[in-house]
């Protein structure tokens, strides 16, 4: 009885010390939420009933795969007809060039998923999880492969791993986290790289990118109130006509980044302390 106490206390330690780990503006990924995916328990279902239940959907309606478990299956070039997958488990699944517009993926994970050239253009992501994706066929990166998230509702979504060039054009990235998790979690969670990725017009309001590589990336006029940017490589990226109110750019790399008709600029955060600031450009001189 008493180890079985001592385990119960040293389990009941863990959790704490995880809870505490998602402090500092970070969400911890290994916290549990109290909650048991269907997904993980339900049956698993093959390719071929997938696909089945996809051709047998009337014009019009939306076929219903929510809370399966669709793991590791061979899914690429499916049109899911906007189909609902709220809660799916795609873990490993191979999605490259399928059609995932309009779908309604919230609280869907995608972790080591290969969505290579995959379209979830208007889909619902909330609270969606997409860990170390897969995304280029070889270490060449090709805009052609990039995913297409254009319009797509991401809020709260977890990331990390290799995005660059990925289309977040008119997104809404409210509370996005874009690679690390809790500050005793960095060894699990890479940092993302994110070069080249378009954000135009896209809503990033507490957005989160902590580390990120960020090179290139065009943010113009994005609204990144509350943005966490702190230690990002922001080399030439594009922020004109962005809402930059309240971001922080503490450590962050801002060689020859475009800020030109930038919004907010005097509630920013940390500016002054970015690196490589007197290469910026701006309308006025720099803060």
């Amino acid at each position: 009885m008493r180890l079985w106490h001592a385990i119960a206390a040293l389990t009941s330690a863990l959790a704490t010390a995880s809870s505490v780990a998602a402090g500092g503006g970070l969400p911890s990924y290994t916290t549990p939420d109290g909650t048991t995916s269907a997904a993980t328990e339900g049956t698993k279902l093959t390719a071929r009933d997938v696909t089945g239940r996809l051709f047998k959907a009337t014009p019009g309606s939306r076929p219903d795969l929510s809370e399966l478990n669709l793991t590791r299956l061979d899914l690429a070039e499916l049109d899911f007809k906007s189909a609902k997958l709220d809660g799916a488990d795609l873990y490993g699944a191979e999605l490259s060039r399928a059609k995932l517009a309009g779908c309604s993926l919230v609280g869907v994970r995608l972790d080591r998923a290969t969505i290579t050239s995959a379209d979830f253009s208007g889909a619902d992501l909330t609270d969606a999880r997409i860990l170390r994706p897969t995304i280029f066929t070889t270490l060449e990166v090709a805009t052609s492969e990039a995913p297409r998230f254009t319009g797509a509702k991401l809020v709260r979504i977890r990331s990390d791993g290799w995005l660059d060039r990925a289309d977040f054009a008119r997104a809404d990235l409210t509370g996005a986290v874009f690679g690390g998790g809790g500050p005793r979690e960095e060894t699990l969670f890479s940092s993302a790289s994110l070069v080249s990725a378009n954000f135009e017009n896209a809503i990033l309001k507490d957005a989160k990118f902590p580390g990120a590589s960020l090179k290139y990336a065009r943010f113009m006029g994005a609204d990144l109130t509350g943005a966490n940017l702190i230690g990002t490589n922001l080399t030439r990226a594009d922020f004109t006509g962005a809402n930059l109110a309240g971001a922080d750019f503490t450590g962050a790399n801002l060689d020859e980044a475009d800020l030109r008709g930038a919004r907010g600029l005097d509630q920013a955060i940390g500016l002054k302390s970015a690196q490589n600031l007197g290469s910026a450009r701006f309308t006025t001189t720099a803060p």
